[in-house]
């Protein structure tokens, strides 16, 4: 029995048009983010078997190849609520998510503020990666990371509530070699109802990190 699967989408492939084309989310889902599930199963097989056979000399690699699929699987589980036909513009109290609102411009300044950060950060992702507005339960602040390859830039603890895919099979074939194009796009189909949400979860679950004293 695998231990991840694919989920299903919570729309049909034509629900982000014409932002995101149908092909490029049919693609998306069904190939990417169904081998990134593929690949977090087949690297738990693999480590199952080297501690059956107490055999250690691929370790490094296994554990790189756990995190870079399941790190995968889970930004793009993520990355398919985060976005809606009907979303975009900004939070506002009038919404309901006016919590969410008040967080962004504590942490950033102003929501124009916040925009810019996460726009910039996911358009110069070195390489592949992510631009993520995550909930750092430390500070209890909301903080943007970079993530490349799913792996890099990463604050420990940290929960991601808003992820921008910037990696080329998101975009290539109906924006070219325009990432800044398709980001800028993106915030035309953001859900702010289901970043909301997550931003309420993260921090009802924040107690449960360990702090040094």
């Amino acid at each position: 029995m695998a231990t991840y699967t694919l989920p299903e989408l919570p729309y049909d492939y034509a629900a982000l048009a014409p932002v995101i084309s149908p092909e490029i989310i049919e693609l998306h889902h069904d190939k990417h983010h169904a081998a990134y599930v593929k690949g977090a199963n087949d690297t738990l097989e693999q480590l199952a078997e080297a501690r059956d056979k107490d055999q250690w000399g691929s370790i490094n690699g296994l554990e790189k190849n756990l995190a870079f699929h399941l790190s995968g699987h889970i930004l793009h589980s993520i990355y398919w609520h985060n976005m809606t036909g009907d979303g975009g513009g900004e939070p506002l109290d009038k919404d309901g998510v006016g919590e969410l609102a008040d967080a962004v411009a504590e942490s950033f300044g102003s929501f124009a503020k916040f925009k810019a950060q996460l726009t910039k950060a996911s358009a110069t992702t070195q390489g592949s990666g992510w631009g993520v507005l995550a909930y750092e339960p430390v500070s209890g602040r909301l903080i943007v990371e970079q993530i490349y390859d799913h792996q890099g830039n990463v604050g420990q603890g940290s929960v991601p509530i808003l992820v921008f895919d910037a990696w080329e099979h998101a975009f290539y074939l109906q924006y070219k070699n325009q990432k800044v194009d398709f980001i800028e796009a993106m915030w035309q189909v953001v859900n702010w109802q289901d970043v909301a949400k997550r931003y309420t979860s993260a921090k009802q679950r924040a107690n449960t990190l360990l702090l040094a004293p």
